[in-house]
Parts: C-alpha cells; sequence; structure tokens
C-alpha cells in the first residue's frame, strides 16, 4: 500500500514524533509507514486520516486497486 503521509506531515511541518504522539504510535512506527516499510492498523489509518482532515483514501491507496469501483446495477 502506498501513502501520501510524508508529503502530508512536511506540508504541515510536522515531526514523525509530533505525529506519532498525536496518533498515539511510535515514532518508529510513522517511520516505517512513511517508508513503506509495514501498513498501519485500520485504526491507525483512520487516526492519520483524521489528523491530516483527509479521507482515510487519500492518504493510502494500493495502486494496483482501481480508483474507481463499478457498481452492480
Amino acid at each position: 500500500m502506498r501513502n501520501e503521509l510524508k508529503a502530508l506531515r512536511k506540508s504541515r511541518e510536522l515531526s514523525q514524533g509530533q505525529v506519532a504522539i498525536a496518533v498515539g504510535v511510535s515514532r518508529q512506527t510513522i517511520y516505517a509507514v512513511e517508508n513503506d516499510r509495514c501498513d498501519p492498523s485500520l485504526s491507525v489509518a483512520f487516526a492519520l486520516a483524521r489528523l491530516f482532515h483527509r479521507p482515510v483514501e487519500e492518504v493510502f491507496h494500493d495502486p494496483g486497486f482501481p480508483s474507481t469501483v463499478r457498481r452492480a446495477g
């Protein structure tokens, strides 16, 4: 899964530590997520999206998944 976490964090001039404290994880976790070393839990992903006032799908995305999903109908 790819993410925009680093760009969002830098645009707000926040450190990894500040983001970590805001969402209740370690700085190492934020580093790992930013560098695609791990995917966050669902609760952490939503906390990060709330922190940056973005929908979760704007912060995290799967490059292999189509951006639009067709509904049966």
